[in-house]
Order: structure tokens, then sequence, then C-alpha cells
């Protein structure tokens, strides 16, 4: 689900800035889509933590 999220997350972005770039929207649209892509990649990053922290656990507690 993580590797789901991060890949969705990098092609949406792409899109949007080609899209903000082609469109000649203005910049602060291509700033909203870099915060929103961070956001995205912060929660990335949050589970995958979470995810080797019970992964460390287990192995200390021999499972």
């Amino acid at each position: 689900m993580v590797g789901l999220v991060i890949a969705i997350t990098m092609v949406l972005w792409v899109i949007a800035n080609f899209s903000v770039a082609k469109l000649g929207l203005e910049m602060r649209y291509s700033l909203l889509f870099d915060f929103a892509a961070l956001a995205a990649l912060f929660w990335a990053m949050v589970v995958i933590w979470q995810m080797w922290q019970a992964r460390q656990a287990d192995k200390r507690s021999g499972r």
C-alpha cells in the first residue's frame, strides 16, 4: 500500500506540474501540488518507520 501511494503521488505530481506549465496557471498552483505531494510522501515515511519499529519489536520478542 505504501509503495502504491508513493508511485501514484509521483505520477500525479509530474502530471500536475506539467499541466500547470502547459496551461499557464499561476505558480501558486504548482506550490499547492508540491505541498500535497510532500504530505503524501511524509505519510508514507511515517508508515514505513512504524512498520520498521514493529519488525524490530518482533525480532526482540523472538517471533
